[in-house]
């Protein structure tokens, strides 16, 4: 069997080293002309996830990359009033799997080097147009006039899938949650030093903060709720940096003037978005993986970790199902539901980030408290943290529905 992988970011070299664990042959197609080793802000590696990676090998690779662990949040609200502190337990999940802030493109040059290593074929510069999925296998094209064919095909390229619009045109688009997402790295003693393994996040009355100190300075983003998922195109007056300080100016001057320092670029915005659900993740020979299958809000925390336990599924089924369309239909049955709760999860907690009005605004700060002693208490992150894939589980196909 030859699996064909268009997307080599995150979710697709992992996706070809498992296949290669397990026997199977894959290559992986990337639009970009490498790695995209600057692509992006930072992300978080959950527990669920790392076990992924170091049940192939690559952990090691991985948090050698990171920027620092990241187990402990602590919220504030514009005013700086401590509103309540979180222990995600991760530190207590296994040797190695304490959650980590790591910059995506690290990320991606760190599995890009280990696909590489391992004698994975990566195809770079290679923007998959068209697919045909014949019965017998699926032929791609590419934009440059080439073509592959392939037993399956994976379309793990993200949230505007050009796989995902060609095997099911009429599949809902992803939705705009109602925040743009921007960051980048400050210079150390920019913003207050966080304690060690914490992440500082501060509900402002007109957006919402988040960063991390270390040694090398500080990570953090912004959320701000804004109705035009198409903002990027059209800067208010004075460009977006400008209005960014200005939303912290009357709450958090110092962190006003924090961002003052920070590069221009990171003030780009991108709209957050999600899909609840798809009809379909499958169809023949054709598999959607991570983002295009189930992009969800980056208040989930999850994003990477669940296109990395699809990677694992999706290769463990290839492997123990003979039939390419079967074991495709055996991957989304297995893993559909534990996603949609995530992404339900994440679409929550966005929902507290677009509070502005007054009363909306003191009547979270007034709950905000009294929600994580009861998440504290009830170890809340378990369901999601605690999860693991067995590599050396034989696939036992579910029923369809």
């Amino acid at each position: 069997m030859r699996v064909l992988i268009s997307g080599g970011g995150i979710g697709g070299p992992v996706l070809a080293i498992a296949l290669r664990r397990a026997g199977v042959d894959a290559q992986v197609f990337e639009a970009h002309d490498g790695p995209a080793t600057a692509l992006g802000s930072h992300l978080g590696l959950a527990p669920n996830g790392l076990s992924v990676l170091d049940t192939l090998g690559l952990l090691d690779t991985v948090t050698a990359a990171a920027s620092f662990p990241s187990d402990r949040i602590e919220f504030r609200s514009g005013t700086g009033r401590l509103l309540g502190t979180l222990d995600d337990g991760s530190s207590r999940q296994g040797e190695g799997l304490r959650t980590i802030t790591i910059t995506r493109g690290l990320l991606q040059t760190a599995l890009a080097g280990e696909a590489a290593a391992r004698g994975v074929p990566v195809a770079y510069g290679r923007r998959l147009v068209s697919h045909t999925d014949t019965g017998r296998g699926v032929r791609v094209a590419f934009a440059d006039g080439t073509t592959a064919e392939g037993d399956v095909l994976v379309g793990a390229d993200g949230i505007h899938s050009p796989v995902r619009r060609a095997m099911d045109p009429g599949a809902p688009e992803p939705a705009y949650t109602g925040l743009l997402n921007m960051g980048g790295r400050l210079p150390r003693g920019a913003l207050p030093d966080t304690p060690e393994g914490t992440t500082r996040m501060v509900f402002g009355r007109r957006a919402f903060l988040g960063y991390q100190t270390g040694s090398d300075g500080a990570l953090w983003f912004v959320n701000l709720p804004h109705p035009d998922q198409a903002a990027a195109d059209t800067p208010p007056a004075g460009g977006w940096k400008n209005h960014v300080r200005g939303l912290f100016a009357d709450e958090q001057p110092h962190v006003a003037a924090a961002l003052e320092q920070a590069e221009e670029t990171a003030f780009t915005p991108l709209g957050v978005y999600d899909i609840a659900s798809l009809p379909r993740w499958t169809r023949g020979r054709v598999a959607l993986l991570g983002d295009a299958a189930h992009a969800m809000s980056s208040s989930s925390g999850q994003g990477a970790s669940q296109a990395l336990e699809d990677a694992l599924v999706l290769a463990m089924c290839l492997r123990d199902v003979p039939d390419p369309a079967g074991a495709l239909r055996a991957y989304e049955r297995i893993r559909r539901d534990r996603v949609e709760r995530v992404v339900a999860e994440g679409r929550r907690r966005s929902a507290g980030k677009l509070a502005t009005g007054r009363v909306q605004v003191f009547l979270r700060d007034l709950f905000l408290p009294v929600a994580f002693r009861v998440i504290s208490r009830f170890d809340q992150h378990a369901w999601v943290f605690g999860h693991r894939v067995d590599f050396t589980d034989t696939v036992r196909v579910p029923a369809e529905r």
